[in-house]
Order: C-alpha cells, then structure tokens, then sequence
C-alpha cells in the first residue's frame, strides 16, 4: 500500500486582511447614503457588500487555519475548513438576494421618493473598490474554491454596483423611483446566479464526488494502461481541499516480485499525479480479483451484464 501527500499554503491572507478593511469602510458609507437618498437598490448593495465583508473574513479563516499541521484526530488537517467556508458564503449570497426580492416587492407595491445623485456617487466608489479587490485576488481564485467564493461576491458586487448606478441616472433624469426596486430585483439573480456554482461545488466536495472535470472511467483506464496491471478496482477520487484531489484502489497484477509489484505502484501513482493532478494516493496492489463488497467493480459487472 502506498501514500503519496501534497499540501500547498495560499499566500493571499494579507491581500484578504486589507480587502476586509476598506470593504468594511464602504459599507458604512454606502450604508447611511441608502438611507440618506431613500434608494433600496444601494441599501441592496450596502448588504451585498457587507455580505462581501464577512465572506472575506470566513474566506481568510479558512486559508489560515488551513496551514495548521494535521493531528491525529484530524489526520488530513484542516483543508476542508476552506470548502465548508465556500458553501457559507454561497448560501449566504442566497439569503441576501431573498431579502432583496421580499423588499423590492413592497418598494413596487408601495413606491418611495428616491435621490439620484447620491446614489450615482456612491455606486460608483462601489465599482471602482470591488474591481479593484476583485483584479486583487482573481489569480488565486483560479485555484482556490474558499477564494473563489469571496471572489464572486466582489465580481457580482461590481456588476450590482453598476446596476445601482443605471437606476440613479433613470431616476435623476426622468424621477422614476420605480427603476429602484426593479434594478433590485435584477441584483438579487445576479447574486443567485453567481453563487450557484459555488454552492453546487461546495456541496460536492462535502459529498466526496469526483472532482468537477474529472471523469472515473477515464481514471480507472489510466490505470489499467499501466505496465503490468492487470485490472482495477475499489476505485474512489475525492477532493479534501482545493488542489487537494484524493485517489484509493486496489490494482490486480501477476504474481511477482515485491521490487516488481513497487514498480508497477509507481508507474499508477505517477500517471495518476501527471494526467489528473492526483498528489494524495492509496494503492494496494493485489492478485485477486473484485472484492464482493467492492461498489465501484460490482456496478461495473452490473452494467456489463446489461449490455
């Protein structure tokens, strides 16, 4: 049996220390400029940026406490810590856009007298701040789900703050109040379209599904094309973390030496590291066949008999 480990600390804390403080900032003074102009949509964004605040705050704590070694109740640390801080956020998101839809409702049924000018002003400090924060952490968003979430709340609070900034000029010029709740309406499914993918990844991390891009079938090839395997089975890959891509199986081989059957372990674990990204892996190699038990090779026959 073999194990192969990787781990990979995000440099992006301090990037997300400063991002929460000039969030936090913003949010008071885009907070008492709602109220000051009557508008729904900026008080809107004021939550949605708060919203921002605290996602970033989850997102550093999950990359901090991500770095602590594991132990040996927690044998695979605190990786996951970073998953569980993506699904908050994203469920997040969707309480704040179900709260937008309930008070845009009343705001339709019940119009209130809004100030364009102020809202034009302070949408437009919205846009300029999370563009900026945004373009701060999109490289390790790339990699990260648990900065990827707290990305996609500053993306999709620069396109609300736009939005703001749209129903301020229709209101300045023409005292429409009613284009308020209604570019409103329009923030709370941006936000429910932004954090769906999230969430979907969020929970299918926690689910222990193959990885998003992976295929299974396409993995137990890989590892039946190795050198001296002869069959493959009991085959999982899971994701622990972000960039942390988990594989176990028992590969079935000819009876033969124990440095032969180590070379044949080898060749699986870097195939598995070079075609999938695999790093973390459990091999057995064996030379009987399926397991009565085994889930994974009894469906396999299953759909073979089918056919």
């Amino acid at each position: 049996m073999a194990h192969a480990h990787h781990h990979d600390a995000s440099p992006t804390g301090q990037r997300l220390a400063w991002s929460i403080a000039i969030t936090f900032t913003f949010v008071i003074v885009e907070a008492f400029a709602g109220v000051f102009s009557h508008s729904l949509a900026l008080l809107s964004d004021a939550g949605h940026n708060f919203a921002d605040a605290l996602a970033l705050i989850i997102a550093w704590y999950g990359i901090w406490i991500a770095q602590k070694p594991s132990t040996a109740k927690r044998t695979f640390g605190y990786h996951r810590v970073g998953t569980l801080a993506a699904l908050v956020n994203s469920v997040s998101l969707v309480v704040i856009a179900l709260l937008i839809f309930w008070e845009a409702a009343h705001r339709l049924g019940q119009p209130t007298p809004i100030h364009g000018t102020p809202m034009i002003i302070v949408a437009g400090l919205a846009i300029v701040m999370n563009t900026a924060i945004s373009l701060w952490l999109r490289r390790d968003a790339k990699k990260d789900l648990n900065v990827r979430s707290a990305y996609m709340h500053m993306v999709g609070d620069a396109i609300a703050a736009l939005g703001v900034v749209a129903a301020g000029g229709v209101v300045a010029f023409t005292g429409a109040s009613v284009a308020d709740p209604v570019v409103s309406v329009l923030i709370g499914f941006l936000i429910l379209a932004s954090s769906w993918g999230i969430l979907k990844e969020s929970v299918d991390v926690l689910l222990e599904a193959i990885p998003a891009g992976m295929n299974i079938t396409e993995v137990e090839q890989t590892i039946a094309g190795v050198h001296g395997v002869l069959a493959v089975h009991d085959l999982h890959v899971w994701t622990i973390g972000s960039g942390m891509v988990c594989c176990s199986c028992h590969v079935m081989v000819n009876e033969q030496s124990v440095r032969s059957g180590e070379n044949v372990l080898r060749g699986v674990t870097e195939k598995l590291r070079s075609n999938f990204g695999i790093d973390h892996t459990t091999i057995q190699v064996e030379v009987e066949g399926c397991d009565p038990n085994d889930m994974f090779c009894l469906q396999k026959i299953a759909v073979h008999d089918h056919r």
